[in-house]
């Protein structure tokens, strides 16, 4: 569109033989453009058909009449003049990663639409239609997990029939125990009962099937341990792998692989936790002991927390979080030296998932737990399993019960303000034995189990599964990075699933 020319244009620049006008009057011209281009017919005034089809068009540089009545500005119809619930509308039918880095570009009401939570919590609540996330926070990040959820629905709807699947069955003679995703999924570790950590590179997949296995790590001849390897960990490019022969190996995995240091024990080493200041292991012995890797690497602390194999482990900047066979979770607080929390539960627990403020854990019954920390406490309302649940309250109280769960269960408001600092769920996802391996982020759960199943859920309250692959033989763990999940069979195989990018 041509603009009408400015008031130093000069008339006669575009034919020196034309005759000369009088010069225009900015604001008529300006009033007309307006009049013209952005406002609407007047409302109740219908415009004759015939001068729309026969009016002739404006010559760039004739000033148009000046407008007769000076009325009120109205506004411009187009997209902004919608009202917030129908732009949402709209925006639910565009991808989020564009909606979130895109849309903010346009104009300042977008940004303002954009940047405001409570879009995004709309749009999430719309995508799964049941309370999310499990455990309220205050800082959620749900632009993040708004993308993490519809990319994962995305990528297994339809039952998951646009997943790529590969199974790596040339690598162990013997049940594989472990599994860890390195470098955003690009290389794989796996521990295996035949005493080997074998070194996988997924880039190979459906390219070079003769390169995916690299190696098995260690120089001992015939194993990287002299145990069956049962636990992996990793700190960015530094990999420590747990085995009964009750030794903790360090690898650089920068460095092809080689190792830089040893821990022997005495007990097995049945799981691992790997943060910048420590490593620790829980053993047979019923003990959590902490080493400092970047000396040695050297023993900081060894205590006995529990009274049975300690079979789970996490740890982060302030807990140190052990599950035990004795069914109890014990949390110790890193900064006091103590123990900060002791939980009895009726069953014991062989996986955990942690992102702050949510724990989940898988127990030996086949449920799902979910813990909620709450200031650096785990203590407990505990959700029956009956048609009509009533939460046994074990500890302080401090925060208050969510009131979806009354409302979930039938039993409408809360006639009660029931308060703790945190609270526990547990949720039968249909597996039929012990959960072996999960793997949980902000929009999107993974499960292993004995009863030879991996599921796929999205963690919502209740979490709702998407998708179920049955396999021949039992699965003990689970690893997700990326756009590759990686399970580990007692098959002597890696059930690998490559998603859409």
């Amino acid at each position: 569109m041509e603009l009408p020319p400015g008031p130093n244009d000069d008339p006669c620049a575009w034919d020196a033989d034309s005759d000369l006008e009088p010069e225009p009057d900015p604001d008529a011209q300006a009033e007309a453009y307006v009049s013209r281009v952005l406002s609407p017919p007047k409302f109740g005034l219908a415009i004759p058909r015939a001068s729309l089809l026969t009016a002739p068009a404006a010559s760039p540089g004739v000033p148009q009449p000046r407008a007769t009545s000076k009325g009120p500005a109205v506004e411009v119809p187009g997209l902004l003049s919608l009202p917030p619930e129908l732009l949402l509308e709209i925006c639910a039918y565009l991808d989020a990663r564009l909606v979130l880095h895109v849309l903010p570009r346009v104009c300042h009401a977008l940004r303002d639409l954009v940047r405001d939570h409570v879009t995004w919590r709309l749009r999430a609540q719309r995508r799964v239609r049941a309370p999310y996330p499990v455990v309220e926070e205050e800082d959620f990040d749900w632009p993040a997990a708004c993308i993490e959820l519809e990319q994962h629905l995305s990528r297994w709807a339809e039952d998951g029939r646009w997943t790529e699947y590969f199974c790596l069955a040339d690598g162990h003679f013997a049940s594989i125990d472990s599994v860890l995703l390195l470098q955003g999924g690009t290389l794989c570790l796996s521990g295996s009962r035949d005493r080997n950590v074998n070194l996988w590179d997924l880039r190979q997949l459906g390219v070079e099937p003769s390169q995916v296995l690299v190696k098995a790590l260690g120089t001992q001849k015939n194993s990287t341990h002299k145990g069956w390897v049962w636990s992996l960990a990793a700190l960015d490019h530094r990999v420590c792998s747990g085995s009964w022969d009750s030794t903790v190996k360090l690898w650089d995995m920068a460095a092809d692989g080689q190792q830089f240091g040893e821990i022997k024990g005495k007990a097995a080493v049945l799981c691992l936790s790997y943060r910048p200041d420590i490593l620790v292991t829980g053993t047979y012995d019923k003990k959590v002991t902490v080493y400092d890797p970047r000396v040695g690497p050297a023993l900081l602390k060894s205590r006995r927390l529990h009274s049975s194999a300690v079979l789970a482990l996490l740890a982060d900047d302030r807990h140190i979080i052990s599950g035990s066979e004795d069914h109890t979770l014990v949390v110790f607080d890193r900064r006091a030296n103590s123990v900060l929390q002791r939980l009895q539960l009726d069953s014991y627990l062989l996986c955990m998932s942690y992102q702050e403020p949510q724990l989940w854990a898988g127990d030996n019954q086949g449920l799902l737990h979910v813990f909620a920390n709450r200031e650096g406490c785990f203590q407990l309302v505990r959700v029956g399993q009956g048609p009509y649940p009533c939460p046994t309250l074990l500890g302080p109280l401090s925060y208050p019960l969510d009131p979806r769960w009354w409302l979930a269960a039938g039993l409408g408001e809360p006639h009660l303000s029931v308060t703790c600092s945190s609270f526990l769920q547990t949720f039968d996802v249909g597996h039929r034995s012990q959960i072996t391996g999960i793997k949980h982020s902000l929009g999107a759960l993974y499960t292993t189990s004995t009863d030879k199943t991996i599921r796929v859920h999205v963690p919502t309250d209740p979490p709702r599964t998407i998708c179920t692959r049955s396999h021949h033989n039992v699965l003990n763990g689970i690893c997700a990075e990326g756009n590759l999940v990686v399970a580990a069979s007692g098959g002597l195989s890696l059930e690998v699933w490559r998603l859409q990018a």
